[in-house]
């Protein structure tokens, strides 16, 4: 159970209407890397955690990562509100306007929709502890590269801030691993 406080993890503003970077965005939304994938994943490997600290650990990030899902999904609203179904076409948008109108859905920049295929859980901690830091260095690098594709001061700061977030996310895995390895080391875990 979570209380939720009903604002953004950081205020989002945009400073103009931009399809083109709400389609690279999109990816962080319901890619393979985004954000979706990432909550799903930390919140179901959870379970098969060895002890309450890394179980905690994948709680807490994994309902950030929720939170990483609204700021993606605010920002692509914000870059695609007032846009012509014409603009949506123009920018590569056509198909996803015929079937979500300006709407969210869940695919990545090509427009390959979400799957429950891109959730890792081997139920093996370290396994999938040392899976989690290469999702948030894969995040982290996306971020990187989404804040190349844009001059717009406003989404750079809030790119900024999700890639620094991942690097965090990364060195608490670190950690977390460390642990584990400690207690498979000395024949607790099995």
């Amino acid at each position: 159970m979570w209380i939720y406080e009903k604002k953004l993890e950081i205020p989002v503003r945009v400073g103009k209407c931009d399809l083109q970077m709400a389609k690279f965005l999109i990816t962080q939304y319901g890619g393979p890397d985004g954000e979706l994938s990432a909550a799903l994943r930390y919140l179901n490997q959870r379970y098969t955690m060895p002890n309450e600290r890394a179980k905690a650990l994948l709680t807490d990030i994994g309902t950030e990562e929720l939170g990483h899902l609204e700021v993606i999904a605010t920002l692509v609203h914000k870059l695609v509100k007032g846009a012509t179904p014409q603009q949506m076409r123009d920018a590569g948008l056509g198909s996803h306007y015929a079937d979500h109108d300006r709407a969210l859905f869940y695919t990545d920049a090509s427009g390959v929709p979400w799957t429950a295929a891109y959730i890792q859980a081997k139920g093996d901690p370290i396994a999938d502890l040392a899976d989690d830091i290469a999702a948030e260095e894969r995040a982290r690098a996306t971020y990187q590269w989404l804040i190349n594709l844009t001059d717009d001061p406003d989404v750079i700061e809030v790119l900024k801030f999700l890639r620094e977030r991942e690097i965090v996310h990364s060195q608490r895995f670190r950690e977390a691993l460390f642990i584990v390895e400690e207690q498979y080391n000395t024949r607790k875990y099995f």
